[in-house]
């Protein structure tokens, strides 16, 4: 499937809405609240699952602007990269976490309005391209945060 600038940035748009709509408002209960994970895993929170998803989509805005990786970062594979996330966002407040979700939205939309046509449709991709702008975020929305929250 190809797919086009309006599309990827309406349903960005949308991931976006319904996440911030669902965190906007939470108390210091909510955010720290903790995710269905395994026990192998660290233990999640509300708080650490919007680190991680926006951690993931200001990715998308590097490798858009053809940025390369943090030196650290480079060669981790995903359970590498998620636990540096974790380990770097678990101290900070959810208000430096919420900030941030919402500052990479605004880098993403930007990154997405430069980028060259051609990065949307120089090839054939899956449905969920790019996956960390929308279906990364959804799953996490829907299996770990709305979880958590409606759990008591």
């Amino acid at each position: 499937m190809r797919h086009n600038r309006e599309e990827v940035i309406e349903r960005t748009t949308r991931e976006y809405q319904l996440l911030d709509k669902l965190v906007a408002n939470l108390a210091n209960e909510g955010w720290e609240r903790l995710l269905p994970r395994r026990e192998s895993k660290e233990p999640w929170t509300v708080k650490d699952a919007l680190a991680h998803i926006t951690h993931w989509k200001a990715d998308v805005v590097r490798s858009i602007r053809g940025q390369r990786r943090a030196p650290e970062e480079r060669g981790l594979g995903y359970q590498e990269a998620n636990q540096l996330i974790y380990m770097r966002w678990r101290a900070r407040s959810p208000e430096e976490v919420l900030s941030w979700h919402r500052q990479v939205q605004v880098e993403v939309l930007q990154a997405l309005k430069e980028a060259p046509e051609e990065w949307f449709s120089g090839q054939e991709r899956k449905q969920e391209w790019p996956y960390d702008l929308d279906g990364h975020s959804s799953n996490h929305r829907v299996k770990d945060i709305e979880w958590a929250l409606e759990t008591k």
